[in-house]
């Protein structure tokens, strides 16, 4: 009679489990909730942190032009992630999949409210990423800055997106021949923060300098306004690195601890640098060290621990700060903003250093049955290659819509600022 009842109760506890079991198997409503925070995270750094960080770096006669390139790549990349890039990135390409996806997904047809990416819907899923293709090409506005025409501007940005963004990206998080190979990119070293800095090296040598550069001093004309979208930046990054988890769990945790550490080091090693050498901290100086503890620390932070990540934020520092020196006061290129020297010299770090840190004897996560020498070759070969590619295809695009209609506003409508002459308005009223 006793082993009948404890029978009974135990298949009445299994049956009443099976729900939940199944459920599991399903939708997950913490994952789910994390990752619609993490996309609205990651947006928020491009609207309104990445703008304003770059418009206030820019003269006040181009404030808005920054403003409203970083909107409209919002806009326009939104709808061409729907259109094709999704489909692109993330579907099986067939014969072709080691370099690209299909279009089966284009204008993603079967997705549904239930349709699932893993054990989050699919929707969130194609949002979030979504995000990381609007704040690529954003970012390379910092290259060319005050001097481009708007027109050029789109056009640049939505060729480039689908000949550099969409390829490399299938390539590493799209199940692609570097996926293959082993390389690791946790949230988008090599494919947003090397893509884009390279990018904007290419532009910055195509486009020539800002008339007056170097001679003439172009400060900043809204400090605030810097650090406010610096701000922005930071916690957006959380969304960033611990969103790329898919998951609301310890690896998520882990990669926003270290993002954090690596940011403060960075900020903190640049300012140090910077008040040794030049007498005084700058505000500047800090906030610029901790965009470079971000980006460099992206590819490594769900591998790292966070001894690695200090490791990692003070390098970002030291190779950032001396890449700006060298770009900008020794080889004179007009990268107006620092986006090579900052996001493509600290993806460059940053991913070589992956393939260090994500040693378990180094506090990492580990490294599965490869070496430490091993993966760093992998990683210096999706770097690599990476450069190369991104190089080639960003110069085509400069060169054939130069070209066609021209890079650059004249010499007086630069003069007169790019608010007025591109869209008819002004920043303030009474400058």
């Amino acid at each position: 009679m006793n082993y009948l009842t404890n029978r009974n109760t135990s298949l009445l506890i299994v049956l009443l489990c099976l729900p939940s079991l199944a459920w599991a198997d399903e939708l997950n409503q913490a994952n789910t909730v994390w990752i619609l925070t993490s996309t609205a995270l990651v947006l928020f750094m491009t609207l309104p942190g990445l703008s304003l960080f770059y418009a206030g770096l820019v003269r006040s006669k181009n404030v808005l032009s920054v403003l409203m390139q970083c909107f409209a790549i919002a806009c326009m990349i939104s709808i061409m992630w729907l259109v094709g890039m999704y489909s692109l990135i993330f579907t099986d390409g067939g014969a072709a999949q080691p370099f690209i996806g299909s279009l089966s997904k284009a204008f993603v047809p079967d997705m549904g409210p239930d349709s699932l990416t893993g054990d989050i819907p699919e929707a969130v899923y194609f949002m979030f990423q979504m995000t990381f293709a609007i704040i690529t090409p954003a970012l390379i506005v910092g290259a060319f800055a005050e001097r481009m025409k708007f027109s050029s501007m789109m056009l640049f940005s939505a060729l480039w997106a689908l000949l550099v963004y969409v390829p490399v990206c299938h390539w590493v998080w799209g199940g692609g021949w570097l996926a293959d190979m082993g390389v690791m990119d946790f949230a988008g070293g090599i494919v947003i923060h090397i893509t884009a800095g390279v990018s904007a090296l290419v532009a910055a040598l195509v486009m020539g300098n800002r008339k007056g550069f170097p001679t003439v001093a172009m400060p900043p004309h809204n400090m605030p306004m810097v650090v406010t979208g610096a701000g922005m930046l930071w916690v957006g990054w959380f969304g960033f690195n611990a969103g790329s988890a898919l998951a609301a769990d310890g690896s998520a945790g882990m990669a926003m601890l270290v993002t954090h550490i690596s940011a403060a080091a960075g900020s903190l090693t640049w300012m140090v640098i910077e008040w040794v050498r030049f007498g005084k901290p700058s505000v500047l100086g800090i906030v610029t060290g901790m965009v470079a503890g971000l980006g460099t620390i992206t590819p490594a932070s769900g591998f790292v621990g966070p001894a690695g990540a200090l490791f990692i934020g003070i390098t970002a520092g030291i190779v950032c700060f001396y890449a700006v020196q060298i770009i900008k006061r020794h080889l004179h290129i007009d990268d107006s903003l620092d986006v090579f020297p900052v996001h493509g010299v600290g993806g460059i770090a940053g991913s070589i250093l992956t393939g260090v840190f994500a040693a378990e004897s180094l506090g990492g996560r580990g490294l599965g049955d490869v070496t430490i020498a091993h993966q760093v070759g992998v990683q210096a070969l999706a770097v690599g290659v990476t450069i190369i590619w991104t190089v080639v295809f960003t110069y085509i695009i400069l060169k054939v819509l130069d070209a066609i209609m021209g890079l650059r506003v004249s010499e007086d409508q630069e003069v007169e600022g790019l608010d007025v002459v591109m869209h008819e308005e002004t920043g303030y009223h009474n400058m």
